[in-house]
């Protein structure tokens, strides 16, 4: 995975709720294993026709909307634990998802993937929703080594969000769970060899 850095980005909106991950990547799409070319299918029902053409009046068709941050209506990836939903989103070019709720599961898949999950207060959210439709060049910051979002209007308004240290660590180094064991191989090793030896299972 690439190393997550702080970023400001302009941010595309999805206000919709109870977004599931069936509406995120449909089933039709899951019989790949590999990561890559998921993004061109995001929303993918929501975002063509039957013939293929765009929709014209979906947020990703609209040219007014760019950004690596995709700003969601509350329990977004709902549904289904299928890790594809994360793939889409993280192929489309998206670095972080805010939203006020997170199914557990889209959460932790996300998570593993590289993708930031930012969980912030409705009240935070629907203000997210409210500048960006008053003005999409609005820009948004992730600061993860803070843990904070900050919508950049001249109130610069800001939230502290919270991520579990592991998924941290993870995020920010680029790491997956092998690369993580890996890289706290010394400390794993001196360890174990601390540890008094036991033979059969007895102490």
């Amino acid at each position: 995975m690439q190393k997550f850095i702080n970023f400001t980005s302009t941010a595309i909106p999805v206000s919709i709720e109870n977004i599931d991950t069936d509406q995120i990547i449909p089933a039709r799409f899951l019989k790949s294993t590999k990561r890559e070319g998921f993004g061109e299918k995001l929303f993918c029902d929501w975002r063509y026709n039957n013939d293929g053409t765009p929709k014209k009046d979906f947020i990703l068709n609209d040219i007014k909307y760019k950004g690596s941050i995709l700003v969601a209506g509350k329990n977004f990836g709902c549904g289904s634990s299928r890790e594809h939903a994360a793939w889409a989103i993280y192929d489309a070019g998206f670095k972080a998802v805010v939203s006020s709720f997170f199914a557990d599961i889209f959460k932790n898949n996300a998570l593993n993937n590289g993708l930031l999950p930012i969980t912030v207060s409705q009240i935070f959210l629907n203000t997210l929703f409210q500048e960006i439709e008053k003005n999409p060049q609005i820009t948004i910051t992730i600061d993860i080594n803070n843990q904070k979002i900050i919508c950049n209007t001249s109130q610069k308004m800001n939230e502290l969000f919270e991520i579990n240290p592991y998924y941290k660590t993870c995020i920010i180094n680029g790491y997956n769970n092998i690369d993580y064991l890996l890289s706290i191989q010394d400390k794993i090793i001196t360890f174990e060899k601390k540890q008094p030896f036991k033979l059969n299972n007895q102490s």
